[in-house]
């Protein structure tokens, strides 16, 4: 089976005609992904930031990390899970879409970057690798919300 044919099967399932023909539940799945990601930005950048030097820097980065983790990681699956409900509804359109693929290898570099690169290195103080540790995570994070917004353009 090619994956084509894959995507044609997920659209077919009864949870992607349920969002598809709903007046509301698109709409509703699409604002809570929003607001995921806005509180995905807010963490990402706070640590981000810190680890740039600026934003909270009366706190180790490690104790940004700690704080930030559970909103990163709430963030993170509340966007996996409207992600997936909207992409059931209208899988044939993604796959032809360049967009979607680019958000899919950012979005797999920036979740193997944060929790098994920067994450680990955060914890154990960072020293000279702190801001490339942060500019990497800022351009992955980017590019993946940049391709986001660019697969409701193309």
């Amino acid at each position: 089976m090619s994956l084509y044919h894959q995507f044609e099967a997920l659209e077919a399932t009864p949870i992607a005609d349920g969002v598809k023909n709903s007046v509301w539940l698109f709409p509703a799945i699409e604002a809570t992904h929003l607001l995921a990601l806005a509180l995905l930005g807010g963490a990402v950048l706070m640590l981000d930031l810190r680890l740039l030097g600026a934003g909270l820097t009366a706190f180790p980065p490690s104790a940004v990390e700690r704080a930030t983790r559970p909103w990163l990681i709430g963030a993170l699956a509340t966007m996996i899970v409207t992600g997936v409900l909207m992409g059931l509804s209208e899988a044939l359109k993604l796959y032809d879409k360049q967009a979607f693929w680019v958000k899919m290898i950012a979005l797999a570099l920036a979740l193997v970057f944060t929790f098994a690169v920067k994450a680990p290195l955060v914890r154990r103080d960072p020293g000279l690798a702190a801001k490339p540790l942060a500019l990497v995570s800022l351009a992955l994070w980017l590019t993946v919300a940049l391709a986001g917004r660019w697969i409701g353009f193309s």
